[in-house]
């Protein structure tokens, strides 16, 4: 059996500190005759690609949270804690699995990294991560991974130690490895426990390996964890664990009970020769049906392209792998909808000058209508428009504005624009779709087009010593892109609406006002709003499209201002005659003055 080792540097001062959690009468198995409803088959979405099957020899590890709440991208700083800080881990009494909020030891300093909060998952304290970049370039995403229904069942409530979003959170602020990530996670669940909402997983990454991490529910500490390599790819839709080894392997780390417990409950038997398989052991099948490389998803299936290994073969043909491709793997329309909470890149590149130059790739919503903004480690701010806003927001519309807040409410939000154009595009998409989609990938070819030369001023400073002025250039360009992604944003908006007043008028439903505006949680995917067409865009998902990336060119004047309805353009040029002769007699007249 693969046990865990104790490895790790960074968790010295958490060995010494002890936690006391709260004991309770209430800590027994509780009879679920369902599984927790918040464990569905439709949550977020990660990718890994090793390095051998890309085109520069970086990895990649992007994906997007699938949470129907705010979501803002943030700059957290690197800190120092005082001996004895603790941080505040677990759920409430209003998770569907029960918790109780705990704390546990915090480690004295804490790295710098980038990440997207969100604001909302039923009693699971806010804000909420799922991973992002780090200063030591380790990446992270999480996501789902349905628990066989006894574990969930068996989930003695209330539930203590941290959560996914927890363990997400520590991994961001300890790991200098993908592998060390690893043991950190372990390390806390062997010590203090887990939350869980049913089941769950993460992917990390460096520029060297990724990790695959899967934690079960059932309160037995379960956990089981395997290397990638660098001719991998690995998809978490749902995060999924084959075969694993019952004996030590340098390339599988585990909880001392992953073996055992199986045997145990007789999910596994030994004596019959079969492979301990974690998913069939303490998982559930994928939601998904398989899908041909190439070919669209059968519509009657209610959780189109859930299925893992079916997406692994598709984008081991997009090798070599660039960064637009993995962009595009993110953006795809098949999976990115209204639950696409946001998106992001992360390519990892141990060869940068300064390792304040890494990059974390960020779309603040769903990326089929939002563009990639570049952040890089060093940058220092983040423009107020991209920052926490009270849309989407539980409770926000029972409460009134913390006056601190005022200025920065006061801003465009950019979620809420780029989210407004999802719901905008995605109802045409037919008419609007390819337009929308050109515009975006031929801003990010100008962002890419200006990205060497920011970093090469930024590392000439770097490498004279001057990381302030650096950090400023950095700053000014990421800032710069976010404010001219959001003008572009706008124009995009407000183009396809006047189109649409002008061809029939904006659909309402009948009765229109009053009603409620919800889908119902346990609807289909597909029932919500989406973009796909069919399998991704008129011309297919990402492999049909590989090769073809964005034009500068496809980027309108999102500077010229109002946008005409596309049959009343007169209008606008009467107005513009208008203006002209009212100008021209302005100037005649003072002329006219100056003679007399």
């Amino acid at each position: 059996m693969t046990v865990f080792s104790t490895g790790c540097r960074c968790l010295a001062v958490v060995g010494v500190l002890m936690v006391v959690l709260t004991p309770t009468a209430a800590a027994t198995p509780v009879d679920r005759t369902e599984t927790d409803r918040s464990v569905s088959a439709d949550k977020s979405f990660a990718v890994y690609i090793g390095r051998n099957l890309t085109a520069n020899g970086h990895p990649f590890l992007a994906g997007f949270g699938h949470e129907p709440s705010s979501h803002w991208f943030d700059i957290v700083a690197r800190r120092q804690h005082p001996p004895g800080s603790t941080i505040e881990v677990g759920a409430t009494e209003k998770a569907d699995i029960p918790g109780e909020l705990s704390r546990i030891p915090q480690v004295e300093q804490t790295a710098r990294y980038l990440t997207s909060n969100y604001s909302e998952f039923k009693g699971f304290p806010s804000p909420l991560t799922n991973g992002g970049l780090n200063e030591y370039g380790v990446s992270a995403r999480d996501v789902w991974s349905n628990s066989r229904p006894e574990l969930v069942r068996d989930t003695p409530t209330p539930q203590h130690g941290p959560n996914y979003s927890d363990l997400s959170r520590i991994v961001m602020e300890r790991a200098h490895t993908a592998r060390e990530a690893v043991q950190i996670v372990g390390d806390l669940i062997n010590r203090y426990g887990y939350t869980t909402y049913g089941g769950n997983s993460h992917l990390f990454a460096d520029a060297d390996e990724g990790w695959i991490l899967i934690e079960m529910a059932g309160g037995k500490g379960l956990w089981a964890a395997q290397r990638l390599g660098p001719d991998e790819v690995r998809v978490s839709y749902p995060g999924y664990l084959g075969d694993f080894p019952t004996t030590p392997d340098a390339d599988h780390l585990s909880s001392p009970n992953l073996i055992s417990y199986g045997i145990e409950r007789g999910w596994w038997n030994p004596a019959q020769g079969t492979p301990f398989n974690v998913q069939a052991v303490y998982g559930t099948p994928f939601p998904g049906k398989p899908v041909a490389v190439g070919a669209a998803a059968d519509p009657a299936d209610p959780s189109p392209y859930r299925h893992p290994p079916s997406l692994e073969a598709e984008f081991r043909r997009l090798a070599p792998v660039t960064l637009r491709d993995v962009q595009r793997i993110v953006r795809d329309p098949r999976w990115s909808d209204d639950r696409s909470g946001y998106g992001q890149v992360a390519e990892l590149n141990d060869r940068l000058s300064d390792p304040e130059l890494a990059t974390l790739w960020v779309a603040v919503t769903a990326a089929v209508t939002a563009p990639y903004i570049p952040f890089h480690i060093g940058t220092q701010s983040v423009p107020p428009e991209y920052r926490q806003h009270r849309y989407l927001t539980h409770d926000a519309a029972s409460t009134y504005l913390n006056p601190e807040f005022a200025e920065q409410e006061a801003t465009e939000f950019a979620t809420q624009t780029y989210k407004r154009l999802l719901y905008a595009t995605c109802s045409r998409k037919q008419r609007y779709l390819g337009q929308v989609t050109k515009a975006w990938e031929g801003f990010e070819a100008v962002e890419l087009a200006q990205l060497g030369d920011v970093e090469q001023r930024a590392a000439r400073f770097y490498a004279g010593g001057d990381r302030v002025a650096a950090q400023q250039v950095l700053a000014e360009a990421s800032t710069r892109w976010a404010e001219d992604g959001l003008a572009l944003g706008d124009h995009l908006l407000a183009d396809v609406l006047a189109r649409d007043k002008a061809d029939g008028g904006i659909h309402q439903p009948d009765p229109a006002q009053g009603q409620d505006m919800s889908l119902h949680t346990t609807a289909p995917a597909r029932d919500r709003v989406n973009c796909d067409r069919g399998g991704g865009w008129a011309d297919g998902g990402t492999l049909a499209r590989k090769g073809h990336y964005g034009d500068p060119a496809d980027v309108p004047d999102y500077r010229a201002g109002a946008i005409a309805p596309a049959n009343q353009w007169w209008r606008y040029v009467l107005v513009g005659f208008g203006g002209a002769l009212v100008g021209a007699a302005a100037l005649w007249s003072i002329k006219l003055r100056r003679r007399t």
